[in-house]
């Protein structure tokens, strides 16, 4: 994990070097594209996730209030024989989120998500429901370039957020294949972040790094912290009628192993590494929104684990 924190924090490094020049677009309320804070606060494989990479922003509302359906499809075995049989996982999310202004240069998100998830297993279908865990993340903006000759526009940000156990976390389940089918994880976890975007006129580079820190539940049972990273390019379309933003890049998540009584449980630790494409399109105060991400090389709970797919959509109104 070390590794792979150097590796994103030297890409990061590299982008924000550049500068130059040019002049800056008028500012509206779609320009102000430097909020598509990929944050993910899920537990491994992102089973129990509020986030799932799906992002804690919108791309083209900087204040907002929205609502947001996500899906996750993963698989699992239990990896005692050669032919031993997989079954599908399916977990469903529907999310109230919201990005708040509070002082200048600072934004609060807030995320109250109701799962459903549901899944085969060797006795028959199992369904669990029920409030997530509520998460809130302070975001500050501690760079942006000003100049109307840049050529480049530079814009950092970093924050702290704290997720609240505010879901039920059934202790039976986290003996299961995958530990994570829950809705919530019992647990106070922290997180800190950081986003830097570069733009050149309507085409930007987001990127994105954060690292969750994951505290023991009432049950003695501690998921593992997590490191979560993403680049994102994205195009920003204007006119009179409507504003539009595809976005394509890449999102990677690191575990590490989870514990019981503090001792380690074995084959909980992994990584994924997603591919995703998404849109936004925004006329007046609403914006519509779809992402999809596809696995482009995963290691999860010692193979035990096949993530298939996540997609999500949204609404939001403009604050």
């Amino acid at each position: 994990m070390k590794k792979s924190l150097i590796y994103v924090l030297l890409l990061m490094s590299c982008f924000s070097n550049a500068t130059s020049k040019d002049s800056l677009a008028k500012a509206n309320q779609f320009k102000q594209y430097y909020t598509l804070l990929e944050d993910d606060d899920c537990d491994a494989c992102g089973c129990s996730a509020s986030g799932g990479s799906m992002g804690f922003a919108s791309m083209l509302n900087t204040n907002f209030i929205g609502i947001r359906y996500f899906n996750q499809s993963y698989k699992s075995t239990d990896g005692l024989y050669s032919n031993s049989s997989w079954y599908n996982e399916n977990f469903n999310t529907v999310q109230l989120w919201a990005r708040i202004p509070m002082v200048k240069n600072m934004q609060v998100s807030v995320l109250a998500p109701y799962h459903f998830h549901s899944r085969e297993t060797a006795n028959g279908n199992q369904n669990i429901s029920g409030i997530g865990d509520v998460t809130v993340l302070g975001m500050y903006r501690l760079y942006q370039t000003h100049k109307d000759s840049t050529y480049l526009v530079h814009t950092l940000q970093v924050g702290a957020g704290v997720k609240a156990p505010t879901g039920k976390f059934n202790e039976s389940n986290s003996g299961a294949v995958n530990p994570s089918y829950q809705v919530g994880t019992g647990s106070w976890d922290y997180f800190f972040a950081t986003e830097y975007v570069v733009k050149r006129k309507k085409i930007g580079l987001n990127t994105m790094l954060n690292y969750v820190i994951k505290t023991q539940n009432q049950k003695y049972y501690r998921f593992g912290n997590q490191l979560n990273y993403a680049g994102t390019f994205f195009y920003l379309h204007e006119n009179d009628t409507f504003s539009f933003a595809p976005q394509l890049g890449l999102a990677g998540e690191i575990y590490d192993d989870n514990k019981q009584h503090k001792q380690i449980v074995r084959g909980t630790s992994g990584s994924i590494l997603f591919g995703k494409i998404g849109f936004e399109i925004g006329k007046k105060k609403f914006s519509f929104g779809a992402n999809a991400m596809l696995p482009v090389s995963q290691n999860l709970t010692d193979g035990r684990v096949k993530a298939n797919y996540r997609w999500s959509v949204n609404l939001n109104y403009s604050l």
